[in-house]
């Protein structure tokens, strides 16, 4: 025994016995390193994952969000204006999304498509599984159906959709938001993702939405959600290509869609895989190094100093590494007490980033301790962090508010690694990333002109205010606030003046209200207010609402002009009006359109019969969307009488409409919903093409040829086709320019007189007659009237109706006529209705008249009859202009 215990001891045997120890836990440490990293490099993979599904479904959840928002409108605007009237409404708006990017429409009950932006063919979609999901199922969400293509649009898209309904609920037919699947993996970023990664969308049904791998775009696979999410952070193969992913999936809320995101495993461990080469390579050169030892001894010497080149060549590298890392290094080493106990840090080493950090050099910190440095650490919890690491290991990290004055940043992200001795404490300044997190945030929830609250966050505080007032018991009040005449300021000063329109008033509004107070902007010159903390009586605001009034209605300088606009108020309450964000904005807004119906400038609060007129102002435009295809209207002819000799020159043609169930419906209540719809266009052109057929009939069945007058609205002179539209109507009736004349309201041709003038000289260059109607209401000046090519001027009736008993009426009636044949115009009166009206109008000059007295507006066939009485007269004198 003795022996062999000497044979150990003696060199040739212990010294190859020591080598094979050694290398044993030469190996053993660098496996269990390997190991170690391995197992890292698998989490951090895996974490990885996790964050970037985080990241992933909120730029999802936010598009898709958008698009619900978009679909709300859409569904709230087809079923209030009919499913043709919705998109014209919400495009004249700019509610309506980019139609570069997304695919809007509206199909009815039957599954035909009857609206969309951009426009499209017609097409029936009843066979498609979202039409038969809503059109079976009463469902309030919005349905996420297959990627799929259509005649109408031969791309492939996913369809967003939902159900409309009808007043009784019934299935009314579906909106529909369509986008591109590539879409929703545009984010895609190879710096994070790499070449094999994975963004995508999947239904709860499994069916791949959308799925991006690099540059490969794809949809239609199947995946089982249930088999990724039974085993997180544990890569699996992909179905479709075989590559093993980590694989994160989130359930995206409130939809039946979950969003995936994949990091290929090769990639995500390719660094690992380099280490691993590299400690196996560094492993064996120990061994072959000790090998050598035991067979070399002699070599001993250089074998040492080889080691500590290598020692040195590592705290190189580690120096190198730590200088060039954008996060600050310290490395603290505990000290104790005679317990054992923590009781302090000294700092054994930082880096130059930790220098920048602090504002102090190395040699000045590693002379301090933690404690005496920052004697807040003790306070603070910070001290207790890092004395828990270094006792128990592991990593603690967190994020927040820098609350350390002695570090340069707003904000930190602290990760502390517990090693021998001490700690690594490695911190990281993200301010900037934080404030970018803050403008991204910020411009996401505020209008980018004006800077106030965009709809999507006036919404969300409304809520948060009903719900705050539905514990309390207080009320909420809720300002839908329209400008008036906006449209007019850039028209005449452009879209740079109504920018800074719009600022301005955002600013007054602003400066009117509580602080707890909202003012946001809903789109275009539309603002919402939401006012919450009330009591019961609302009323107690009025003050508040009518400074708003008169601060928005003060003068403002825009483009070196003093422009001045005023604003209607609608008003609904919480919860006197509504219990909801959608019904109170609603309400709001129908109370606004009272206000303006009121003669703007003014404030309204919502009452119940408000409802009532706008169900009656949609049922009358839907009806009158009808009425011309279905021969609803018609001319009635109000005939014109040259004073001198008493004979009919001409006619006034004037629509009507015959509505089948609700009977005759004034110009009066219809022209206004003509012009706000745009449909006083095709009308307007349809009254022109009548007026001009019924003209050349008379001429054919050899009567005198009269003089025809149309109206032409605001609107039909600002389309840049009348003049094409009238030489067409003209052309098809085969009437002679010379019988037409047009008549322009004084008000329409101020707006831009230059404009103005180029049009009705084209018009007059035809050799159509023009007139100027209701003159002396408007506010024209004598020198844009000499320059306009009128032909006669028609005195309003309101200046006619008492001239019998009023002196102001009489002057000015009186002034007209001497203007007119001053400027060589004829001058006609209209509302002609006593004896004592055509006698003082005859006395002093005036050239024509038209009214009851006369006749009323008759259809064609009475002024054919007229025609034909005064042709068995013994003469028969016709004035043409």
């Amino acid at each position: 025994m003795k022996r062999w215990l000497r044979m150990c001891l003696e060199t040739q045997v212990s010294l190859p016995l020591f080598t094979i120890v050694l290398l044993a836990v030469v190996w053993a440490a660098t496996l269990h390193f390997i190991d170690s990293e391995e197992v890292a490099a698998r989490e951090l993979a895996a974490e990885s994952a996790s964050e970037m599904i985080a990241t992933y479904e909120a730029q999802v959840a936010r598009s898709i969000n958008g698009i619900e928002q978009t679909l709300k409108v859409l569904k709230y605007s087809a079923e209030r204006q009919g499913a043709r009237g919705a998109l014209p409404d919400l495009q004249a708006h700019g509610l309506l999304p980019s139609g570069l990017v997304f695919i809007v429409s509206i199909v009815d009950a039957h599954g035909d498509t009857v609206a969309s932006n951009p426009a499209a063919p017609p097409l029936n979609v009843a066979q498609e599984d979202y039409f038969r999901f809503h059109q079976q199922q009463r469902s309030n969400y919005t349905y996420i159906a297959q990627v799929m293509r259509d005649p109408a649009n031969q791309d492939w898209h996913l369809h967003f959709t939902r159900r409309l309904e009808d007043a009784r609920g019934a299935f009314a037919g579906v909106a529909i938001v369509e986008v591109d699947p590539a879409y929703f993996t545009s984010g895609y970023e190879r710096s994070r993702l790499g070449e094999q990664g994975v963004l995508g969308l999947v239904g709860d049904d499994g069916v791949v939405r959308a799925l991006r791998v690099g540059d490969r775009q794809s949809f239609g696979q199947r995946i089982d959600l249930a088999a990724l999410q039974a085993r997180p952070g544990v890569p699996l193969p992909a179905s479709w290509d075989g590559v093993k992913r980590y694989t994160a999936v989130r359930q995206l809320a409130g939809l039946h869609l979950s969003a995936v995101v994949g990091l290929a495993e090769g990639e995500q461990m390719a660094a690992f895989a380099a280490q691993r080469r590299q400690l196996l390579w560094e492993a064996g050169v120990a061994s072959a190094v000790l090998i050598l030892l035991a067979a070399m001894a002699w070599a001993c010497v250089w074998l040492g100093a080889k080691a500590r080149r290598r020692i040195r060549r590592a705290q190189e590298t580690y120096a190198a590494a730590s200088e060039s890392n954008m996060d600050a290094f310290f490395v603290l080493r505990a000290i104790r007490n005679k317990e054992g106990a923590v009781v302090d840090f000294k700092f054994a080493a930082i880096n130059s980033r930790a220098e920048q950090l602090t504002g102090i050099s190395r040699s000045e910190l590693r002379a301090q301790t933690l404690c005496g440095w920052l004697p807040a650490a003790r306070h603070n919890g910070m001290f207790e962090r890092l004395a828990h690491v270094t006792e128990n290991g592991g990593v603690h990290q967190e994020e927040g508010p820098n609350a350390t004055p002695q570090l340069r940043a707003e904000w930190l992200h602290w990760q502390v690694v517990g090693v021998e001795g001490g700690v690594v404490a490695i911190v990281r300044d993200i301010s900037e990333r934080k404030r970018a997190e803050e403008r991204i945030y910020h411009m996401a929830h505020h209008d980018t002109l004006t800077g106030l609250p965009n709809r999507s966050l006036i919404c969300d505080r409304l809520q948060q205010s009903i719900a705050h007032a539905e514990r309390n018991g207080e009320s909420v009040l809720v300002a839908f606030i329209d400008l008036d005449s906006f449209k007019l300021v850039n028209d005449t000063l452009g879209h740079n003046a109504g920018d800074e329109l719009l600022k301005e008033v955002a600013n007054r509004m602003v400066g009117c209200v509580r602080r707890e107070d909202t003012v946001g902007r809903f789109g275009g010159d539309e603002f919402v207010l939401v006012l919450p903390h009330l009591d019961d009586d609302p009323q107690v605001l009025v003050p508040l609402l009518n400074k708003i009034l008169e601060s928005v209605v003060e003068p403002i300088v825009l483009e070196g002009q003093k422009m001045q606009v005023s604003c209607s108020i609608g008003v609904a309450v919480y919860p006197r009006d509504g219990r909801d964000s959608d019904t109170l904005m609603m309400h709001a807004d129908a109370a606004m359109y009272r206000a303006k119906e009121s003669g703007k400038n003014n404030c309204q609060f919502y009452m119940q019969e408000m409802n009532a007129g706008m169900e009656e102002k949609l049922a009358l435009t839907d009806g009158l969307r009808k009425a011309l295809a279905e021969n609803q209207l018609s001319l009635a002819y109000q005939p014109k009488v040259n004073l001198e000799s008493g004979r009919m020159f001409g006619v006034e043609a004037l629509l009507r409409w015959q509505h089948p169930q609700r009977g005759n419906i004034t110009p009066a209540q219809f022209i206004p919903l003509a012009e706000e719809n745009g449909l006083i266009i095709p009308i307007g052109e349809w009254v022109l093409r009548e007026a001009c057929r019924q003209a050349r009939a008379w001429q054919d069945a050899g009567l005198p040829p009269l003089v025809v007058s149309v109206n032409v609205s605001a609107r039909q002179f600002d389309d840049p086709r009348l003049v094409e539209r009238v030489a067409s109507a003209l052309a098809w009736s085969g009437l002679c320019p010379q019988w037409l004349e047009l008549e322009l309201t004084e008000s329409m041709v101020m707006r831009d007189t230059a404009q103005s003038v180029a049009k009705m000289r084209q018009l007059e260059a035809m050799g159509i007659a023009l007139a100027i109607d209701d003159f002396g209401t408007g506010y024209s000046s004598l020198a844009a009237l000499k320059s306009f090519p009128i032909t006669r001027l028609k005195i309003d009736q309101s200046f006619v109706r008492d001239l019998a008993g009023s002196a102001d009426d009489q002057a000015i009636t009186c002034a007209i006529i001497s203007l007119s044949h001053q400027l060589d115009m004829r001058v006609i009166a209209e509302g002609v209705e006593t004896e004592q009206q055509r006698s003082f109008l005859q006395q002093h000059g005036c050239d024509e008249v038209q009214g009851y007295l006369y006749s009323r507006p008759v259809p064609a066939q009475r002024i054919t009859a007229m025609l034909l009485g005064e042709e068995v007269a013994d003469e028969v004198t016709m004035f043409a202009p």
